[in-house]
């Protein structure tokens, strides 16, 4: 991270014109480089905050969800229609929960024009009475023909606060990535930055890369954003922020992305559903700066959770959907099966900090419960600059060490005699494929609080596996962080197994 504090005088930062101009969200345009957004977030932060325009008509503020999705974007208006490139956008109308305007901007040649809002340009047929005029947009999508090239499909979606989503080939949409996280989990509530306007770069005929700008804000940072969109087997988002905090920043979280967990075998009492699990996400996984692969399962618990796994220089971690079967869900209108993981690979040192994980108790598969981020050690001081890179893989594995076993399953249950918890870990995949029976890998496995007792390792039927399975004696205690690993003459042959027992 490059930090350099920021000149005291609006008038010293040099914006160049169409900066100048867009500071009037209404009436934007000009010459736009790769300065321009910098410089507005750079002067929105020295400015008190002001909200965003979230005034609608009734028949708009008061809609239904159902009757929101009636929204229809005319796709014969799609930006880039006809043009012969690759990649085409679309917009999403106010209404329902998304009642904030978003500016929307096109650039062309180094040019900034604004994409006018108009009633012609969606079906509002169903409300009564028809709104009329500048309503402005919500937020907006990208289509390309990710799985097949005669079909346009949509790849990514910004919308609301400063969430986005992507999928790469053959997925559907799942958790959702943020353009910033500040007081995630604290008791006097969380802040939600917003995209208050974006910049989408028009693609080169043929290109199969999108460059979209973005603009944040809120009550204490604003931000500029710079997102190079590559969608294929692998959707990637290069993604460049510059952070001015207008107070000191002691609770962001950077590069944050947020899931549903609901629940999986280990963890259904209290559900009665046929399905076999209810997750977007399956667990956090991370590697640290000294190469050790972490997986931690997640959970649904009766009261908010906060993990923080410190490091320094970490070299990725994601919110990974593992289980891939359609039998592990049976759901055929979710599919969760095919629901994305999101790796987040930083470029650069990032320094001190840890990747926090945050679960929030849910009773519903609607609510987003999980959030992963990156905090760093040291707050942000008002009136700084932070310049951060990293890259984003919609994926449907992050690239692993082919050598390293994972974390296949976890289980949890009351021992035989009733008195402990019964834990099982089966570890798959890698060295321990056909691993003779008669060498076994050796066993590390350790609780911070609590007597873990009687650990043993088996092989699986098929020879593709080993299972773990030791007992906790908890005794009085609340919570007992837990790890385990296999070992072969010292070395790490499995990723590291990180569980939070709760009483």
């Amino acid at each position: 991270m490059r930090r350099r504090e920021l000149l005291p005088l609006l008038a010293t930062l040099g914006l160049a014109p169409a900066a100048a101009v867009a500071a009037n969200d209404r009436t934007p345009g000009g010459a736009f480089d790769a300065a321009t957004v910098r410089n507005l977030a750079r002067g929105l932060a020295l400015k008190p905050y002001q909200p965003p325009d979230s005034k609608l008509p009734d028949v708009l503020a008061n809609l239904k969800y159902s009757d929101y999705q009636t929204l229809r974007f005319d796709k014969s208006k799609a930006l880039w229609r006809g043009d012969g490139g690759r990649f085409t956008a679309e917009f999403f109308h106010r209404g329902f929960l998304f009642k904030d305007r978003v500016e929307m901007f096109e650039v062309v040649n180094g040019e900034a024009r604004p994409i006018r809002y108009s009633t012609d340009m969606f079906d509002l047929s169903k409300l009564q009475p028809k709104p009329e005029g500048d309503i402005g947009f919500a937020g907006f999508r990208v289509h390309y023909p990710l799985n097949r090239p005669d079909v346009d499909d949509e790849v990514c979606a910004f919308l609301g606060a400063s969430y986005f989503r992507a999928v790469a080939r053959g997925q559907g949409y799942g958790l959702s990535a943020r353009g910033l996280a500040i007081k995630t989990g604290d008791p006097t509530g969380e802040e939600f930055p917003l995209f208050k306007s974006f910049w989408l770069e028009r693609p080169a005929k043929g290109s199969d890369v999108m460059v979209i700008h973005a603009l944040l804000d809120s009550q204490s940072a604003a931000a500029a954003f710079r997102f190079t969109l590559r969608p294929g087997a692998e959707t990637d988002m290069d993604t460049e922020m510059a952070l001015y905090p207008r107070v000191d920043l002691a609770q962001a979280g950077l590069a944050p992305m947020t899931s549903m967990f609901l629940f999986d075998a280990n963890n259904r009492a209290g559900f009665d559903d046929y399905r076999g699990a209810v997750h977007d996400s399956h667990g956090l996984a991370m590697m640290s700066g000294k190469g050790e692969r972490i997986w931690r399962a997640l959970n649904n618990p009766k009261t908010l959770q906060i993990s923080a796994f410190e490091d320094a220089g970490p070299r990725g971690f994601s919110l990974v959907q593992r289980e891939r079967n359609f039998l592990d869900y049976q759901d055929l209108e979710a599919v969760y099966e095919k629901r994305p993981s999101l790796w987040v690979e930083p470029l650069g040192d990032w320094g001190e900090g840890a990747v926090l994980l945050v679960e929030i108790p849910s009773d519903r598969e609607v609510n987003d419960n999980i959030v992963g981020f990156w905090r760093p050690k040291d707050k942000f001081a008002a009136k700084s600059e932070h310049i951060l890179a990293y890259r984003l893989h919609w994926c449907w594995e992050p690239a692993e060490d082919p050598a390293l076993a994972q974390v296949a399953q976890t289980r949890c249950g009351l021992s035989f005699d009733m008195k402990n918890r019964q834990f099982i870990v089966d570890f798959a995949g890698g060295s321990l494929k056909g691993r003779p029976n008669a060498e076994p890998p050796e066993i590390d496995v350790s609780a911070d609080k609590g007597h873990v007792n009687d650990a043993t390792l088996q092989p699986m039927p098929g020879g593709q596996a080993w299972r773990l399975s030791f007992q906790l004696a908890t005794g009085d205690e609340k919570l007992i962080e837990l790890h385990a690993r296999l070992l072969d003459s010292g070395r790490p042959i499995t990723e590291t197994w990180a569980y939070r027992w709760t009483s």
